[in-house]
């Protein structure tokens, strides 16, 4: 089955040059992505209790950006990315999330990463 390219949009109190942080380094990932994520070169290892999973840094950029691929997926054009936007009027800062799932999962995966990004909130406190 195809999957399916799905944003989701996250209000987010926090610097973009914090906020950062904690999507494209390893120790901030580990605060509440992954329960443990090493790094060697443009390859990425995530834990979560019995299982690992790879991902290669695609594209980065400080302050701004952060896109992997999951190394089980390199046949398809799947990808997941964090953005952050702020407004240039009010100055709000946003995370966008961008990830794939199949069609009958999309809804799941949305849920999945809300419970992540409150995960994240909380950790920075905002």
């Amino acid at each position: 089955m195809e999957k399916v390219k799905f944003e989701i949009e996250f209000p987010i109190h926090a610097s973009p040059s914090m906020l950062y942080q904690y999507f494209a380094t390893p120790s901030g990932l580990e605060e509440w992505f992954a329960d443990k994520v090493n790094s060697r070169g443009k390859v990425i290892s995530f834990f979560w209790e019995d299982s690992e999973e790879e991902a290669k840094i695609i594209a980065k950029k400080s302050d701004e950006k952060a896109k992997y691929k999951w190394t089980e997926s390199e046949d398809d054009e799947s990808y997941f990315e964090f953005r952050i936007q702020v407004d240039e009027i009010t100055k709000d800062v946003s995370l966008i999330v961008t990830d794939f799932a199949e069609e009958d999962e999309i809804e799941e995966a949305k849920m999945l990463w809300e419970n992540q990004i409150d995960e994240l909130k909380h950790r920075i406190g905002a």
